[in-house]
């Protein structure tokens, strides 16, 4: 009844995959903070290459100093977090190039950084990229990931949710 009276909708939105390769559980993230779903919930994907692309259509609400993590928020609210390897922090932007900055608007499929993967092979604990819903709790009615062995970045759809 809230809804209808003050005209807030629920609206149904498809995340992309950010980066190539295979979509797997959080619950096969190797860091607690993402497997215990503790930023919130979402999907990883083992990347097999070092592009990164908007998942939505929306705006860049953080890029962190290091590139190698990035958060944009929807026109509905939802705010999705890419975060790029385990442990990439420690490596201080090295091997990672930016190509947004906070407050861009962003297309599903616009590239957002670059990253070599074999240095991220070599210095950090793990490839492995969470995309997380981060306001999971206050805005999703629902959530269906969708768990592809091939997924390709800008192009499949990795989770579809319905907002409150």
């Amino acid at each position: 009844m809230f809804k209808k009276l003050f005209g807030k909708k629920s609206v149904e939105e498809q995340i992309l995959a950010p980066v190539s390769g295979k979509v797997v559980s959080l619950d096969d993230v190797p860091d607690p903070v993402f497997s215990q779903r503790m930023m919130g919930d979402g999907v990883a994907i083992e990347p097999d290459n070092g592009q990164v692309v908007s998942p939505i259509d929306g705006e860049i609400v953080q890029l962190f100093p290091t590139n190698h993590a990035v958060g944009i928020k929807t026109k509905s609210g939802v705010e999705v977090l890419v975060h790029i390897g385990l442990e990439t922090v420690a490596m201080e932007g090295e091997g990672f190039e930016g190509h947004i900055t906070t407050g861009d608007k962003v297309q599903a499929g616009d590239p957002l950084v670059t990253f070599d993967i074999n240095l991220v092979k070599e210095k950090a604990k793990s490839t492995i990229t969470p995309i997380v819903i981060t306001n999971y709790d206050d805005i999703v009615e629902s959530f269906e990931p969708v768990y592809e062995e091939a997924a390709k970045a800008g192009e499949t759809n990795i989770m579809t949710l319905q907002t409150k």
